[in-house]
């Protein structure tokens, strides 16, 4: 009995390996064919869309699809019980993606409609950022997730202001307006500014009057401003971070991620963990 769960383990731990140590030869290869497959299923559900070739090879595909959902769910089953924890990977960013990759599939058998669904295998192409395992990518990819966080408050207000204000130029602009310009309610006011807003323009509801199109101008003028001050509140947490870094690290790298820029005197990578040696 002892001998069977040796085995277990074993294999328990060699699988472990392969699915989620990046930086081994076998890792990097299951990671590498792993995305290769993701590739195709993506390729695929958009030939399906593609009427002529669809109805050429629908039956190729549709099994095809087939094919790689159950290789994904074998996946997604061989994650879980390889680790000791596995309610850590199925909550997770990962864990909830690669399951939204197989359901659509499962769920057309009854819903024929949800098949299309499956395009969400496309997230899992962020994988990339993984298995290149390059020092700078996740370098730049920290801090800009650093400023992502630092400006979210800023960004919320400001999405904030922007909802209230949007609520009421479109109630101005259907009293101004009115039906006879195709205004008919309050909610085609709101759609009409934020399509003006966004200074897209489908032109598909345009003011008639003077004051209308006063209002308009005012609302196309508002809107380079809409578009730029997010970015500009992320940019400047960005450059804030960026100095602080300089400020207060030295550029000894990580020798398991190869991260720069660790805190002065740190004797842990901030992302990794690993034991730093000091130079």
């Amino acid at each position: 009995m002892a001998r069977s769960i040796s085995k277990y383990e074993h294999l328990k731990n060699r699988i472990y390996t392969i699915i989620y140590k990046s930086d081994t030869v076998t890792g990097r290869l299951f990671d590498l064919i792993l995305l290769g497959i993701i590739v195709i299923s993506v390729i695929i559900i958009m030939l399906e869309t593609v009427e002529g070739f669809s109805l050429k090879y629908h039956s190729t595909l549709i099994i095809i699809e087939w094919v790689i959902t159950i290789l994904f769910t074998f996946e997604y089953i061989l994650r879980i019980l390889c680790i000791s924890r596995p309610w850590r990977y199925v909550f997770s960013f990962y864990g909830i993606i690669d399951l939204m990759a197989i359901l659509p599939m499962f769920l057309s058998i009854i819903f024929p409609a949800t098949t299309i669904f499956v395009i969400v295998r496309s997230l899992r192409l962020f994988r990339l950022f993984k298995i290149l395992h390059i020092p700078q990518i996740n370098h730049q990819y920290l801090q800009l997730q650093s400023a992502m966080k630092s400006s979210k408050e800023k960004i919320l207000v400001f999405i904030y202001f922007v909802l209230v204000s949007t609520i009421i130029i479109g109630s101005i602009m259907y009293l101004i307006e009115g039906k006879e310009s195709g205004f008919t309610s309050i909610p085609v006011g709101i759609y009409w500014t934020i399509v003006t807003l966004t200074t897209v323009g489908y032109g598909d509801i345009t003011p008639i009057t003077g004051l209308g199109q006063f209002v308009s101008s005012l609302v196309m003028i508002l809107g380079y401003g809409i578009i730029a001050v997010p970015t500009g509140i992320v940019t400047a947490e960005f450059a804030k971070n960026a100095l602080k870094n300089t400020l207060h690290t030295n550029k000894n790298p990580c020798q398991q991620c190869g991260i720069i820029d660790q805190p002065d005197n740190a004797k842990f990578c901030y992302h990794c963990g690993n034991e730093i040696n000091i130079v």
